[in-house]
């Protein structure tokens, strides 16, 4: 059904009030955002469509690691000798042929210049840190720095009102019900009572938490994620780039250039957006289709996820009607983190994803049923997940539990419970911690081996007194150093005793991050169809696009470095398009 291009705002065919833009972008996640924020850049009439209340997507809820290799930021952390090169030699050994290596070098290519352009002409501002390490380490072209980059904080006070638009935080990653704080706040705010420098950095984040509270609902001071949707959000205020929230897209138009279109619908209005250049899928990726997410995950299909609300997958299912189709090859359909999960006093289940606070800290180790190690607790999240299914397949290890004792657990916490060993009585309540005076009796209420878990313990206690993990090589990598404690002058970073009552654990079940399967693209974010042809006007970037990473999970920021590059890609693309 063609409709005419270049249609101005007025009654379309079947009387249907109609506008038109250069561009639609569906989806304001990190991948939406920065596509309508090119697109702008490059002087387009840019809609921004959401279909949910509120911006951000799961980026909001995430550190907003950017991997992008090869960007001024590397010199700063002394990483200079880093170039795409290497970094093409790193994902070639640890991606292999799970994905093109034409799109890999496509993103390697575009993504220091999609960084470079944001930080010239728009709020967005990155930072590397002096140590962030490739999560791969055991292969060549591994990096210990300048490849992950972070967003600095943003002053949310900037936003005024729209502020309230942000998705926010998690509300487990805060303190006092609504302050964030990173990874540079939390020694601070454990130490304020015993160092002066520690007391002054906490009394200045809490102050000026009491003053936002007084005129706002959260926190303005925002951080990683939360961050990175800021700044993207005043730079597309700047620059008058309007939003619809709350606005489901219910038709893909296509003609004869392709895609020519889309019809909306919010709050009773339907109509008509006629896009002169192309439509941009950003929405997240196929994670709660329930058809999809019971076809393309493994079983047991994993009953939760942290990932944000709004991944329907409901906009593939229109561009798979027009002949799209996914990508084949990947290790994986998703990206993996394990997760612990609570009951809020709400009603609402929090999901918490253990990425680096607990599991690979001395003191701490992961067991399945038998009482049994089956991981290295220090590896990524995303391949623990993946141990669990493995080991699962002869031992039943979903869920699997965390175990600690209570010097462990006073030291660096455990999930949700936060350190120091304290207000204990509520976790315990509601079985969300569990809690023995020996190992024995930790397993009976687990319904685990005893005689394994003793075991087990015993084995990794002598493990910590020789600082080597003789089974799964824990603390061997800068990486799984990185996540362990150096302060204490152990052996090993990593390992340490368990023996101090009582006793604690928690259960782990898998929880799918993103989408590492999606619509099959070229190098230019433009969605093939059959015989590989593009179909012209429609592109996907972020978790809608099939992952350069194949189902891999190589480096931190592996999500939101290619969206924000294939975001670019895309809205420069279309804006070249006749």
């Amino acid at each position: 059904m063609p409709y005419p291009a270049g249609t101005q705002k007025g009654k379309g065919p079947g009387d249907m009030e109609t506008e038109t833009r250069d561009v639609v972008v569906v989806g304001a996640g990190g991948a939406g955002m920065a596509a309508a924020l090119f697109a702008a850049l490059e002087g387009l009439d840019a809609l921004l469509v959401e279909h949910t209340p509120l911006l951000g997507g799961t980026t909001a809820w995430s550190a907003g690691t950017t991997w992008i290799p090869g960007t001024t930021h590397a010199a700063e952390v002394g990483a200079a000798e880093d170039d795409a090169g290497a970094a093409a030699d790193f994902l070639r050994n640890a991606v292999g042929n799970h994905s093109s290596e034409a799109m890999r070098q496509a993103f390697l290519t575009n993504g220091p210049r999609a960084v470079a352009r944001l930080e010239a002409e728009t709020l967005v501002r990155f930072r590397a840190r002096p140590l962030h390490p490739d999560y791969i380490q055991e292969v060549p072209g591994a990096s210990l720095r300048g490849r992950a980059l972070e967003p600095l904080p943003f002053d949310g006070r900037v936003l005024g009102a729209r502020l309230a638009l942000v998705r926010p935080p998690i509300p487990e990653f805060t303190v006092l019900g609504g302050m964030m704080v990173d990874r540079d706040d939390i020694p601070h705010l454990l130490n304020m009572t015993r160092s002066w420098a520690s007391f002054r950095h906490a009394a200045r984040l809490l102050g000026r938490y009491a003053a936002d509270r007084l005129r706002h609902k959260r926190g303005t001071r925002m951080l990683m994620g939360n961050a990175l949707v800021g700044r993207l959000l005043a730079s597309l205020d700047a620059r008058k780039v309007p939003i619809l929230t709350e606005t489901k897209v219910e038709e893909l138009l296509h003609g004869e250039r392709g895609v020519e279109g889309v019809v909306l619908s919010r709050r009773g209005r339907r109509w008509r957006v006629l896009a002169r250049r192309g439509v941009i899928l950003a929405t997240g990726g196929f994670n709660r289709h329930p058809e999809r997410r019971a076809s393309m995950l493994p079983a047991p299909v994993a009953a939760f996820s942290p990932a944000a609300p709004g991944l329907t997958g409901e906009m593939h299912d229109l561009a798979l009607a027009l002949g799209a189709r996914y990508g084949t090859g990947a290790a994986d359909n998703a990206f993996w983190a394990p997760v612990s999960v609570r009951r809020r006093a709400d009603g609402s289940m929090a999901v918490f994803p253990h990425f680096v606070l607990d599991r690979g800290k001395p003191g701490v180790i992961a067991v399945n049923a038998a009482g049994r190690r089956f991981v290295n607790e220090a590896t990524s999240y995303h391949l623990f997940v993946r141990a669990m299914y493995a080991a699962h397949a002869t031992v039943p290890s979903i869920p699997c539990f965390l175990v600690t004792d209570s010097d462990g657990l006073r030291r660096y916490g455990m999930g949700m419970v936060r350190p120091g060993g304290r207000g204990l009585a509520a976790w315990l309540s509601d079985g969300y911690l569990t809690e023995a005076p020996t190992l024995a009796a930790l397993a009976a209420k687990l319904g685990i081996d005893a005689a394994g878990l003793g075991e087990t313990v015993a084995r990794m206690n002598a493990f910590a007194a020789s600082g080597e993990d003789l089974d799964f090589a824990r603390g061997s990598t800068p990486y799984h150093r990185a996540n362990g404690d150096a302060t204490r002058g152990l052996p090993n970073p990593n390992l340490g005793t368990i023996g101090t009552p009582p006793f604690y654990a928690l259960r782990l079940l898998p929880g799918d991050i993103g989408a590492a399967t999606g619509l099959l693209t070229d190098t230019d974010a433009q969605v093939l169809g059959p015989e590989d042809r593009p179909i012209g006007g429609l592109y996907a970037c972020g978790n809608d696009m099939q992952s350069v990473m194949g189902g891999v999970y190589p480096a931190p920021g592996i999500t939101i470095g290619p969206a924000l590059t294939f975001a670019y890609i895309a809205a420069r693309h279309a804006a070249a398009r006749e």
